[in-house]
């Protein structure tokens, strides 16, 4: 039976109030200067200093402005960081516009493949519900990057740069997104009369070129050929003719992106260890890349990106960046705010706790590029973000090992770098992942 809350419970609740140690002052201070303020620990800035064992030089940070393409963002600096060494361009700059074009329409296409495939669900299913809610967005996964380039390739942002919708999408996603669910209905109507394969596939295109019109007046055209032209740090000038974005990409970073895995620390009972899971109605490219997650305990998944980082390579990694976080400064430290103290009560939860209830989920990817190691073990963790020189020192942050322990996901390594059990579970499992429903939290989108 349901229990109101009665006056005697008001005067009891009032008298813990008064009787908390301190409650008059902690209530003036949180009054006046809000929570974070008046839980700052200090003693988190002094212990996460920019000092680091392994450092890679990555040079001058991106920006990706108001946009959600952090995931874009990381991936491309990545690949950045071998250009600039080899090709000494210390701020060069792969398109984030360029992938946004095709990530924008290949998510409409796949949009509207999956309004099919869900048309004779009710309109209040829960899948037919998820799909409505979010046509298409600015996140994503690394596997859906590697799926747009698989496909279209990459070029310098000299070639196809920013526009005033790239670097401040929302008015472009409303517009897209009303015309994405105004075509649902349409499809959904199509498959209700009875509509043939041919006069559903003909209505797509109709709606894909009216897509492609609107990326295209917001975002710009996307190139087919161009020519890449630079002066490198030592002044020397260069030009490369009649390259095409695939071209592009295999002379000038030429990864082989299969080799490329995600690999995600997710210690929810419904995911055990060492298996590869996929996502429903997960991706953007048709036919592409899909998305795989191979789950690890924290201590093996953190050794993988150690060992990465030392052979001289960054790692792309998803967090939920909001999380006992200092955006100004630049720190993510589990000790920089000492809520439990200020509020006199405990808000630990363990990780799983926080993914099965909602508290967290992997909203953001950024770069690891340095780590400090003390006795061979993780203390803190360099992280290259994606919003400006503004924020933390120059734009770089740093994470302590035991926020990284509770709030990171996701990282990706090359296959390389996998013990050979590991590599033998992706090769069993490729085919055949555990399918994780949509809304499940590893299917989040940073």
């Amino acid at each position: 039976m349901s229990q109101a809350i009665t006056a005697a419970d008001l005067s009891q609740f009032q008298a813990d109030l008064e009787n908390t140690p301190a409650s008059a002052v902690i209530q003036k201070a949180v009054m006046n200067t809000g929570v974070l303020a008046a839980s700052e620990n200090q003693d988190s800035k002094v212990a996460m200093t920019q000092t680091f064992s392994i450092d890679l030089e990555t040079g001058s940070v991106a920006n990706q402005k108001q946009s959600g393409r952090c995931w874009m963002f990381a991936a491309l600096n990545t690949m950045r960081h071998s250009i600039q060494h080899q090709f000494k361009l210390k701020d060069f700059e792969l398109s984030q516009n360029y992938t946004f074009f095709w990530d924008k329409f290949e998510k409409s296409n796949y949009f509207y493949e999956n309004v099919i495939k869900t048309a004779t669900e009710a309109i209040d299913s829960r899948k037919v519900a998820w799909l409505m809610a979010n046509p298409q967005g600015d996140g994503g996964q690394w596997d859906m990057l590697t799926a747009l380039i698989d496909k279209y390739g990459i070029v310098p942002k000299s070639v196809m740069p920013e526009t005033y919708s790239s670097s401040k999408s929302s008015e472009m996603n409303t517009v897209l997104n009303l015309k994405l669910r105004k075509d649902a209905v349409s499809l959904r109507k199509l498959v209700a009369d009875g509509a043939s394969a041919e006069d559903l596939q003909a209505a797509k295109d109709q709606f894909l070129s009216e897509d492609y019109r609107i990326l295209a007046y917001t975002l710009g055209n996307p190139p087919t050929k161009f020519d890449f032209e630079y002066r490198d740090d030592d002044k020397n000038y260069h030009i490369d003719r009649d390259l095409t974005p695939k071209t592009f990409y295999d002379k000038y970073i030429g990864w082989d992106l299969a080799a490329t895995q995600s690999i995600i620390n997710a210690p929810t009972a419904d995911k055990p260890y060492n298996h590869l899971y996929t996502v429903e109605m997960l991706g953007n490219v048709i036919g592409g890349r899909e998305v795989r997650h191979l789950n690890l305990d924290i201590d093996t998944f953190k050794q993988l990106a150690i060992k990465q980082l030392a052979a001289g390579e960054s790692v792309w990694f998803g967090s939920d960046v909001g999380q006992s976080s200092d955006r100004q400064i630049g720190i993510m430290d589990t000790k920089i705010y000492d809520k439990n103290a200020l509020f006199n009560t405990s808000f630990d939860m363990t990780k799983a706790d926080r993914l099965d209830y909602g508290e967290s989920l992997m909203t953001h990817a950024m770069v690891l590029t340095g780590v400090d190691l003390v006795d061979g073990k993780p203390t803190k963790w360099k992280v290259e973000n994606s919003w400006g020189d503004k924020v933390g020192e120059k734009g770089y942050f740093v994470a302590s090992d035991d926020w990284f322990d509770n709030f990171v996901y996701q990282v990706v390594i090359n296959k390389k770098y996998l013990p050979q059990d590991l590599q033998d579970v992706i090769k069993a499992e490729t085919d055949n992942p555990t399918v994780l429903n949509p809304w499940d939290p590893m299917g989040a989108l940073a």
